[in-house]
């Protein structure tokens, strides 16, 4: 499953925002592996959700993790906040 970060259209995040959480998260973060992609950055699960549960719930289980990846950085570093990212599913 792929995700996309993205600036929070809700909140005034800076120009160099997603610049600002590349160079704190890295190509790789427990199950996540990240690439920065023009003025995204994309995400995916190297492990996906049980098969048991719906293509929903998988993709909702997928974001909060890789959003939990997000706060975890902010809250080691000073000039980032979560407030600043938007992460939504790729297409399937």
């Amino acid at each position: 499953m792929q995700f996309t970060i993205s600036p929070h259209a809700g909140f005034d995040a800076p120009a160099d925002a997603l610049e600002l959480l590349w160079q704190r998260l890295g190509p790789r973060r427990e199950e996540i592996s990240f690439a920065k992609v023009g003025m995204e950055i994309t995400a995916r699960m190297i492990e996906d959700a049980p098969v048991s549960m719906t293509h929903d719930e998988r993709r909702e289980i997928g974001r909060r993790a890789v959003l939990n990846v997000i706060r975890d950085v902010c809250e080691g570093a000073t000039e980032i906040t979560l407030d600043w990212y938007a992460v939504r599913p790729e297409p399937d």
